[in-house]
């Protein structure tokens, strides 16, 4: 059964995760900035178990995502391929990959058009 977490304000950010053959995917909706990297962290790292060694970041609900997300995802990346796994992006909005890509995170992690193609690639 897939994990929910709501924010106060409905413009925020609402996160729901599940794992799928050994993938955890967590969908993001709405905001990603300094009031919710908290939430973001802990939605793709766990709640202080093992971090996962796979995830997929599903970004096609957000809506905006300033410099404290992408510093989450790196996070996430760095802590992920030190237990030899992986972080994956999968759809992000224009607005959202053009701030991958003007930082370079794009390069460091691989963004797919869907959840499914970021799982299987």
């Amino acid at each position: 059964m897939p994990h929910t977490e709501r924010a106060d304000r409905p413009d925020r950010l609402s996160v729901e995760h599940r794992i799928v053959e050994g993938i955890r995917v967590v969908n993001l909706r709405g905001e990603i900035d300094y009031d919710t990297l908290d939430q973001l962290s802990e939605a793709l790292l766990g709640e202080g178990g093992p971090v996962p060694a796979r995830i997929v970041a599903d970004l096609s609900g957000v809506t905006f995502m300033d410099s404290s997300g992408l510093n989450v995802l790196i996070a996430a990346h760095r802590l992920a391929n030190d237990g030899k796994g992986w972080v994956r992006i999968a759809g992000a909005h224009e607005s959202v990959l053009r701030v991958l890509h003007m930082t370079g995170v794009d390069s460091l992690i691989p963004c797919h058009a869907t959840a499914e193609q970021a799982m299987t690639a």
